[in-house]
């Protein structure tokens, strides 16, 4: 699809979803242990991301334990620690209320990785504000993705064979953005997934999705601010939403700058972006017409292998629109 993700859908739906689970499950019992979270749905990932938020939690409990008066480093405290977690997980105990959110945030989780996995990837390596991200706590959240898995897995092999302790945001980007060249990653098919989750509460593709309509009178008001839920746009953000392009020519300065090659002027934002809104999120097939692309020798050579191409693109549409500034950057500027 090339319609944008609805996050108030999601939402709705995630909710919803999480209140029939536990009604069904708290009807028959008081409170839901570890075992059995690990088989509260049907959706192995909605489980694993239940556990990932105790832990995180557990994690940020610890951290907030923390005083300059004591040696939290010393061999014998970080190994009570350790037992102390392992004995509390082998003790967990949740009620109605406090099981909801966390069913309800996991849902919405595994819906996003599913349908906006590179979103998803760029979530993941958001600094949120720090000057770094350590490797250690990526590979705590990593092991609890099963789904869309390949690019988070590589990236986590390379760090671990480089000895990296720590990782700047943009580094991380950087580094995932030629690990996608090199898997060719495509996401997984979502059929399976969305029979899944209507066995408990009926899921409509179609309905998580924004109206194409609202998404190109969107893309026609100037200065559009992008979602601010959106995790890429933090790192790599436009600094302006592009007009919809219209001329055959545009003027030279508007163009902006001229580039060599298109390939090495497209941010990993860009290419999340193209791949998923107008490649229908096969990375292989973009890469492969960007490369075409730099290999012709007009903007009017270029303009006609598009439309002969890849005829069913929105030419309205947002993501075209930058798509087509880029190129004109090459030839016309």
């Amino acid at each position: 699809m090339d319609e944008k993700i609805s996050l108030p859908a999601i939402e709705n739906y995630s909710e919803a979803f999480a209140a029939t689970v536990a009604s069904e499950f708290y009807s028959h019992h008081q409170k839901v242990t570890g075992s059995q979270l690990v088989g509260l749905t049907e959706i192995k990932q909605v489980n694993l991301f239940i556990i990932r938020e105790l832990m995180t939690q557990w994690q940020n409990g610890i951290k907030n334990l923390r005083s300059p008066y004591f040696d939290y480093d010393a061999v014998e405290v970080a190994e009570s620690l350790k037992n102390f977690q392992n004995i509390l997980s082998n003790h967990i105990s949740i009620g109605k209320s406090d099981l909801i959110p966390l069913l309800k945030r996991a849902v919405h989780q595994t819906l996003y990785l599913l349908l906006d996995p590179y979103d998803f990837y760029s979530e993941t390596l958001d600094t949120q504000g720090k000057a770094s991200l350590l490797v250690t706590d990526l590979k705590n959240h990593i092991k609890y993705v099963k789904v869309n898995r390949a690019p988070l897995e590589k990236l986590l092999e390379k760090l671990e064979e480089k000895k990296i302790i720590s990782i700047t945001g943009n580094e991380a980007f950087a580094l995932l953005d030629s690990i996608l060249e090199e898997v060719n990653f495509t996401p997984e098919e979502i059929d399976s997934y969305i029979n899944q989750f209507s066995n408990v509460w009926n899921l409509s593709l179609e309905k998580l999705y924004e109206n194409k309509s609202s998404v190109v009178q969107k893309a026609a008001v100037k200065e559009v601010k992008k979602p601010a839920t959106s995790a890429a746009l933090k790192i790599e953000t436009l600094q302006t939403t592009l007009p919809l392009v219209k001329e055959e020519k545009p003027k030279i300065n508007e163009v902006g700058q001229k580039v060599s090659r298109i390939k090495d002027k497209l941010s990993i934002n860009q290419k999340f972006m193209f791949t998923k809104m107008l490649f229908h999120g096969d990375f292989e097939i973009f890469t492969q017409a960007i490369d075409r692309l730099d290999t012709l020798d007009s903007f009017s050579q270029a303009k006609a292998y598009l439309e002969k191409t890849y005829p069913e693109w929105d030419i309205e549409s947002e993501e075209y629109a930058e798509f087509i500034t880029l190129i004109e950057r090459k030839f016309l500027a």
